[in-house]
């Protein structure tokens, strides 16, 4: 591999970048002498267009993408709007393509570009089968072909996968879609699925935009299974259940809390915050606690250190738990939390809709009044 190196000239330290092999795309366009194929990158879900190389007269053609270690990239080759190859490079790949106007191509020289391939034949072929399908007269009979079918390629999509779970081509098939709207992965324990894909790509491509993105994705689904379980539950306790972590890594639930009244409180550690605990939190909490109140207090603190630090100086007596996925909780989505500091109240195992708190004086009218 080349190295970076410095070199002197015009009496200046000039960077000449070469860090590592070239990247090249040789190619052939059939029947297509001077014509133009425009190469374009796709930047995680847009294309981006690089360049647009001329054939010469026997319909071959040479682009250099730049691509840096360990950040391979989806590169795709049109012909005015009809794409005519699909490729997924790494630094240093040097691939031949031979592809006509049609949308008809060979690759050698990546194999990760040939398993792409292979994955958008197997798509092409499944949509254009749906599209057969459909056309039935016996509606029923419809509905269950296409059932049939979107299920066999679901499972197929799914062994897809997890037998390549580090390479970049599972990337595409998780983002497949059926109709515009109806994902191929539409199962809610798909979120399953993408955060495994994540978390083994991520240990080889951590810089990749693809990877990111796709993290991003894992995340989303996670939390959207996580909130659809958690309503599945609420029906049978009147709210949405919470089961977070204590300082001593004991995990305690929201429903598990055996007051008259429970103050949900969603908060930070911030200096205001902290304030706001010692001037009026403790002393409320001192006053009503023998009464049948508590306190289940959430910190939205991605640093988990700083808010047991700020838990065990201030000595916090109700009961602390953290969340370090701060505003991505799903926690912020179920309860609506806007801004910090916010409080529900909770009674008899229902959430007091009707609770209008904003400051200590408030808080002590509202628990003077169901406190009796």
């Amino acid at each position: 591999m080349k190295s970076c190196r410095l070199i002197p000239a015009l009496s200046a330290l000039v960077l000449v970048v070469s860090c590592g092999p070239k990247t090249v795309i040789s190619g052939t366009l059939k029947d297509s002498p001077d014509a133009k194929v425009i190469v374009k990158l796709l930047n995680v879900n847009r294309y981006q267009v690089l360049d647009t190389v001329k054939t010469d007269a026997h319909g071959i053609f040479r682009y250099t993408p730049e691509i840096e270690a360990g950040k391979p990239e989806f590169i795709y080759l049109f012909h005015g709007d009809r794409r005519i190859a699909s490729l997924l490079l790494h630094q240093g790949d040097r691939v031949n393509v031979n592809a006509d106007t049609l949308g008809n191509y060979s690759v050698e020289g990546s194999e990760e570009s040939l398993q792409l391939q292979g994955v958008e034949k197997e798509y092409a072929r499944f949509l254009v089968d749906m599209d057969r399908l459909a056309t039935g007269d016996d509606p029923a009979s419809v509905n269950k072909a296409l059932s049939r079918r979107y299920v066999e390629y679901y499972r197929d999509r799914v062994t897809y996968v997890l037998s390549h779970t580090k390479s970049l081509t599972s990337v595409p098939v998780l983002f497949q879609q059926v109709s515009d709207g109806f994902p191929v992965f539409n199962q809610s324990t798909d979120g399953l699925l993408f955060s495994a894909v994540a978390d083994s790509l991520s240990k080889v491509y951590p810089e990749s935009r693809y990877v990111k993105a796709l993290s991003q994705e894992a995340a989303r689904r996670q939390n959207a299974m996580e909130i659809g379980m958690r309503l599945e539950k609420a029906e049978s306790i009147g709210f949405l259940d919470i089961d977070l972590p204590t300082p001593d890594a004991r995990n305690v639930k929201l429903s598990e809390i055996p007051a008259k009244v429970t103050m949900l409180y969603f908060w930070s550690t911030t200096a205001e915050q902290k304030m706001f605990n010692m001037d009026a939190l403790i002393p409320i909490y001192k006053e009503y606690h023998d009464r049948g109140f508590e306190i289940y207090a959430v910190a939205l603190d991605a640093d988990k250190t700083a808010w047991a630090t700020a838990v065990r100086n201030q000595q916090l007596p109700w009961i602390n738990v953290c969340d370090t996925r701060g505003a991505s909780s799903p926690y912020v989505g179920l309860y609506g939390v806007s801004n910090l500091p916010m409080a529900w109240f909770l009674e008899n195992g229902e959430i007091d809709s009707d609770a209008t708190v904003s400051d200590a004086a408030s808080i002590r009218k509202y628990l003077n009044n169901k406190l009796k």
